[in-house]
């Protein structure tokens, strides 16, 4: 996260003024007044005049802060720089800890939909050249109409009608109801979603995999939007990645300052939770 100036001390002792730290953030004065209040940043030391003295201590805590939102989230930001003033340092490095094993998840799973999606078009492709079911549908069910019961689904598609019963259970295909008879009924979009399910089981997937591949699937709308969708899913991910790296750099560099644990010892955070509420309006999540 930029800054649009680099905050100046005001004079030769190294203070910095409020506005100065704000403007420099893109925030407002209050709003650093804020974070100080809520332990985002340490305790001001007072003039004798009663005004605050931010030094740069302070501008390499809001720095961090603002480091860490993009890579971590508002909330877990909030949680690491309250436990580094505090001294609490294992509890940060906790929160840290599992947002890096989060990003890891992510990346697993979207390693996992994309192989699937990769699978998925290739079969599709192997069907036009093949003229199977589909007959000239590159979306498996596409073509089909139903809707089908649970028995005339499981005929279809070589599939008992337990094995149906089982992934609907896992997610994987979502009937409606007969509202008259209570019976399942299986659309066009549930049948490409069965039929999916069925080769990506013959492939070794596990039916949790499936289901979240057809989760991503049905959010998208088809192979073609999903495929795209994976590529801004990879872009997202590579960045949270990036900033998390520049988190890294700007809390080490606080660590190493000293400044955090020297406001450690002196004052606890406040118990007040509305500091983000003006840069939530200004940042993007």
């Amino acid at each position: 996260m930029t800054w649009s100036s680099p905050p100046q001390p005001s004079n030769g002792e190294g203070v910095v003024r409020p506005v100065d730290l704000a403007r420099g953030a893109g925030i407002s004065a209050q709003a650093v007044r804020d974070y100080e209040r809520d332990g985002l940043l340490p305790p001001a030391e007072r003039s004798a005049s009663g005004y605050r003295r931010y030094t740069d201590v302070h501008v390499r805590a809001l720095r961090t802060y603002r480091a860490l939102i993009p890579a971590y989230g508002y909330a877990a930001a909030r949680e690491i720089l309250r436990a580094v003033h505090r001294a609490d340092l294992d509890t940060a490095l906790r929160v840290i800890d599992a947002g890096h094993a989060g990003l890891q998840r992510d990346r697993e799973t979207l390693d996992a939909v994309a192989a699937a999606v990769a699978r998925l078009t290739a079969a599709s492709g192997d069907r036009d050249r093949d003229g199977g079911p589909q007959g000239r549908e590159r979306d498996p069910g596409a073509a089909v109409t139903g809707p089908f019961s649970v028995g005339e689904l499981g005929r279809r598609l070589g599939l008992t009608a337990a094995t149906l019963r089982k992934w609907e259970r896992a997610g994987i295909v979502r009937p409606s109801r007969d509202p008259a008879t209570g019976y399942r009924r299986y659309a066009a979009v549930d049948v490409r979603d069965a039929d999916l399910a069925h080769l990506l089981r013959r492939g070794g997937y596990p039916p949790a995999r499936i289901a979240t591949v057809l989760r991503h699937l049905r959010e998208a709308g088809d192979l073609a939007a999903l495929t795209a969708a994976l590529a801004d899913w990879h872009a997202r991910v590579a960045e949270r990645g990036r900033a998390m790296l520049t988190a890294a750099a700007h809390l080490a560099g606080y660590l190493d300052s000293g400044g955090a644990f020297r406001a450690g010892s002196r004052a606890e955070p406040g118990s007040g939770d509305v500091a983000g509420q003006e840069d939530r309006a200004r940042q993007p999540s």
